[in-house]
């Protein structure tokens, strides 16, 4: 309930500006050890024992943490002697491993620039079309030269499906011709006939000279007839012509087919092969992956030679002294930026702080109160003096 009551006075100080803080005093009061016995049993044995383990491993667990921070504060501590060796370095030497800071600085921008690149091409994708290099430059001739006799084979097949069509129609025509012709001649021949009959009729009933009339019914049918005769004529050899012009046309047009299908087949493969939907993608993906190998092999490029830089620079710095030269290479913007240093040192020191009030709370408070606390148990109950020192030596002895 004190936990809680103490949680919710906190919030109301955040949330009310007027509200009392004293409540903060409570809470820095927490970082205080305090060791309270009232409700120790000094006289139980588990009791008293389990008192001063509780002490003995509040001061291991003082010392682990020392142990811990002192690691990390010599690091800082270094950190800041090795800021101090590369500022006291005479302008000569600086110049040096600020040129080896500067490439470093510019080559990194060149990687960063790789890696921020929108257009990108995706590694599966790269890998890809690395292992089929060899062949795209071929493939995408092929695809093209695919996708053009297509596109030729399509106006044949259609030039010839009209050619026909066109034959279709003057086949229906001249079989209605011949048809015409049939019944010209028949009408002809009737007429001719009927001719005949007038002109007996008037020659024999009424006693008149037919002659001319004989003569000019029958070189009138004579030339209907031959008339019909020879376009009757005409239009059957021009239908075998036509029907002829058909079946060409079929085969033809059957062997235009099959260049069709086995062109189509052949560009199916090639869309499967290659995995595009035309030649023009096959064609952007072939230089777009030029681009890409272009950019890898300069990011590589620069990785190597980044890489040798690298080691130039710590070498330098290894020269002069500096303990800790790997850490420069995140931190080579400090040395051609002096507000970059002072600003690095200004961290290091708000670290090396920190450090050194986080091992002095565990030296002097959690330790020494602890300490100081079995000393106080041992003077005042000199009867367990002897017990609550065996446990401190077999804890010391356990913990060693």
């Amino acid at each position: 309930m004190g936990l809680i009551k103490r949680f919710l006075n906190w919030k109301k100080s955040i949330e009310d500006p007027l509200y009392d803080l004293d409540d903060w005093e409570q809470i820095d009061a927490w970082n205080e050890v305090v060791y309270d016995r009232s409700e120790l049993k000094i006289g139980d044995k588990k009791s008293r024992e389990a008192y001063v383990r509780g002490c003995l491993e509040q001061i291991a667990e003082a010392s682990r943490e020392v142990d811990k921070l002192q690691v990390e504060y010599d690091t800082v501590t270094s950190n800041l002697k090795d800021m101090e060796e590369i500022e006291a370095l005479p302008k000569e030497e600086v110049d040096i491993i600020s040129q080896y800071a500067r490439q470093i600085q510019e080559l990194k921008l060149k990687q960063a620039g790789y890696l921020k690149r929108t257009n990108r091409m995706p590694d599966d994708k790269y890998n890809k079309l690395e292992r089929m290099e060899d062949e795209l430059s071929e493939g995408y001739k092929k695809l093209k030269e695919a996708e053009d006799y297509q596109v030729l084979v399509k106006k044949d097949l259609k030039k010839l499906e009209n050619e026909k069509q066109a034959y279709y129609v003057r086949k229906y025509d001249l079989r209605n011709i011949i048809e015409d012709c049939k019944t010209m001649a028949i009408v002809c021949t009737v007429a001719l006939v009927v001719c005949v009959l007038v002109l007996m009729i008037l020659q024999y009933g009424f006693e008149l000279n037919t002659q001319i009339g004989y003569l000019a019914a029958v070189l009138a049918g004579a030339i209907g007839i031959t008339m019909i005769f020879v376009r009757n004529s005409d239009s059957r050899t021009e239908l075998r012509s036509v029907e002829n012009g058909i079946c060409r046309l079929i085969q033809l047009q059957n062997t235009v087919k099959i260049r069709y299908v086995n062109n189509t087949n052949l560009l199916d493969y090639l869309y499967v092969k290659y995995q595009v939907s035309s030649a023009s993608e096959l064609g952007t993906d072939y230089e777009q992956f030029l681009e890409e190998r272009k950019e890898r092999q300069n990011y590589e490029n620069a990785e190597a030679e980044l890489g040798d830089i690298e080691q130039a620079f710590l070498h330098e710095l290894r020269r002069y002294q500096v303990k800790d030269p790997m850490i420069w290479l995140y931190q080579a913007d400090a040395i051609l930026d002096k507000r970059e240093m002072v600003e690095i040192r200004h961290k290091l020191i708000i670290q090396r702080q920190s450090l050194r009030r986080r091992m002095e709370y565990n030296k002097d408070v959690v330790a020494t109160k602890a300490q100081d606390e079995i000393k106080d148990l041992v003077e005042k109950y000199p009867k367990y003096a002897k017990e609550i020192l065996e446990i401190v030596s077999e804890y010391e002895k356990d913990y060693t």
